[in-house]
C-alpha cells in the first residue's frame, strides 16, 4: 500500500523525534510541527519538512495539512512534567487538553481519517494493582495525567460523531535513544532516572538522588517498567497500520515490557555499564510516587505484531549512555 502522509507533532521532541526516525525507517513520508519550547532542530533529520508553530494555530494546520496533504497525524506535542503539572495546572490543562481540542477539531475539518495520541501511564494514579491492565480504574493524581486521560475522552467522543479512528499509547516509563545515534533525550534538567543517572555517570552532575527507600517492593525503592524509545516508536508505526487496515476500530494500548525494575537496580546497571559507582543520596519519598508501576501489555502484544528490540536494562542503559557522550560534543560544537 502506498504510504500516508504523517505529522508529527512534538516531532523535534524526545519521543516524537524517534518516531520520525521509525516512520522514515519504515518509509513513511514525514513532517514536523514543533514549536521548539522543548524540541531541538536538530533532531528533525536532513530533508523532513519542517514546521515551526504551535498546534492551536488553525491557519498554520490548514496550510500544513494542504501542503503536505497529511493522512495521518501522530500527536507528541505536549508538557510532560509532573511536579510542574501541579504547580502550573493551567498550563497543562492549555497545553495537553485545549491546544490537542483545537488540533482534533482541525484533523476533523480537514478529513484527516487517522490520529495516533501519545498517552500516559500516568491516567492510572496510584493503581491497587502493581501490574496494570487498560481496564484498570484511571484515576489521575495530578494535572498531568488528567490532562491526558481528558484527551483520551475527547478522541473516544469524537470517533463515534465523525470518520476519524485514533490509537492512544500509554506509555510506561520511556528510556534510552537511538540505536544509531541519531537523537536521544536532550532536554536539559530531564527528571527520568536513566537519563539522570548517566549524566551522573559522565560527571554533568554529583549524584543520582534515590527518594524513598521505605516502599513496598522488594528493595524498598520504586519500581517502574521501562521502556526503549525505540522500541516505543516502533509501536507506533505499527499502531498506524492498524488504524489504516480496520478504519473503524479504534485501539487504546498500554506501551511496556511488563516487567519491572527498581530505583537501585537501574542505578547499578548503570555501575556495570559504565564500570564506576555513582553516588546515591537518599531523600524523602515525593507526592504521589506508587511503590510499583508495571505494564499489563497482553493488549499490544496480542493487537499489533511488535516484537521489542531492546528490552534489556542494559541495552536501554548503554544507548542512553552514548547518546549523552554525543550530546556534549552537539553542545561543544553548538
Amino acid at each position: 500500500m502506498g504510504h500516508l502522509p504523517v505529522l508529527v507533532t512534538g516531532g523535534a521532541g524526545y519521543i516524537g523525534s524517534h518516531a520520525v526516525l521509525a516512520l522514515l525507517d519504515h518509509g513513511w513520508p514525514v513532517c514536523v510541527l514543533d514549536n521548539l519550547t522543548t524540541g531541538f532542530p536538530f533532531a528533525v533529520p536532513e530533508g523532513v519538512p519542517f514546521y515551526r508553530g504551535d498546534i492551536e494555530d488553525e491557519a498554520l494546520l490548514a496550510r500544513i495539512f494542504a501542503e503536505q496533504r497529511i493522512g495521518a497525524i501522530m500527536h507528541f506535542a505536549g508538557s510532560v512534567v509532573v511536579p510542574e503539572s501541579v504547580e502550573k495546572p493551567l498550563k497543562y490543562y492549555h497545553n495537553n487538553t485545549a491546544k490537542t481540542r483545537a488540533l482534533i477539531a482541525a484533523a476533523v475539518e480537514a478529513g484527516i481519517p487517522h490520529f495516533i495520541f501519545s498517552s500516559t501511564a500516568a491516567t492510572y494514579g496510584t493503581p491497587a494493582v502493581s501490574q496494570v491492565s487498560e481496564d484498570s480504574p484511571r484515576e489521575p493524581i495530578n494535572p498531568y495525567g488528567m490532562s491526558k486521560l481528558m484527551t483520551e475522552f475527547m478522541l473516544a467522543d469524537t470517533a463515534r460523531a465523525h470518520p476519524i479512528n485514533y490509537c492512544a499509547l500509554r506509555y510506561f516509563n520511556v528510556a534510552g535513544a537511538d540505536p544509531a545515534g541519531r537523537t536521544g533525550q536532550s532536554t536539559a534538567g530531564a527528571t527520568h532516572l536513566i537519563k539522570v543517572a548517566v549524566e551522573a555517570a559522565l560527571g554533568k552532575r554529583g549524584y543520582v538522588a534515590v527518594f524513598g527507600t521505605d516502599f513496598d517492593t522488594p528493595d524498598g525503592t520504586g519500581v517502574r517498567d521501562y521502556i526503549h524509545v525505540s522500541d516505543l516508536a516502533e509501536a507506533h508505526v505499527l499502531a498506524l497500520e492498524a488504524l489504516i487496515a480496520e478504519p473503524a476500530r479504534c485501539l487504546t494500548m498500554n506501551c511496556g515490557y511488563g516487567r519491572g525494575f527498581s530505583v537501585l537496580e537501574v542505578l547499578d546497571a548503570v555501575d556495570r555499564v559504565t564500570n564506576r559507582t555513582i553516588e546515591r543520596r537518599i531523600e524523602g519519598r515525593r507526592a504521589g510516587d506508587p511503590a510499583m508501576l508495571i505494564s499489563d501489555n497482553a493488549r499490544i502484544m496480542a493487537t499489533l505484531p511488535w516484537t521489542p528490540k531492546y528490552a534489556s536494562l542494559e541495552t536501554i542503559v548503554t544507548h542512553a549512555l552514548a547518546w549523552e557522550r554525543k550530546l556534549s560534543e552537539i553542545r561543544h560544537e553548538g
